[in-house]
């Protein structure tokens, strides 16, 4: 299963609402469940973005369904990089 590395960087909007992340997180895990996939971990983060989230999902088109499901809210803009474990890694090489 590919593992997807999300960079977010919050909007002015979501700043403003960061009272509301514990419910936000809920809401993440359940788009994730929704399209397969699990949110495994988040880290709020210092620097050029403000939280990193690791995910696991069945495939690239659900993990883009649920960003787009997500960046609707308008409370956030992402990068998603595409992750292989070392052992995926090394089977390609060899």
């Amino acid at each position: 299963m590919p593992i997807f590395v999300i960079l977010g960087k919050l909007t002015a909007e979501g700043l403003k609402a960061m009272k509301e992340a514990p419910k936000r997180m809920k809401g993440g895990h359940k788009v994730a469940k929704s399209v397969g996939a699990e949110l495994k971990e988040v880290y709020y983060t210092m620097g050029r973005y403000d939280y990193v989230a690791v995910v696991d999902a069945p495939s690239v088109e659900s993990a883009m369904k649920g960003l787009f499901i997500l960046g609707g809210g308008g409370l956030g803009k992402t990068e998603t990089l595409v992750g292989l474990t070392e052992d995926e890694a090394l089977k390609l090489v060899s």
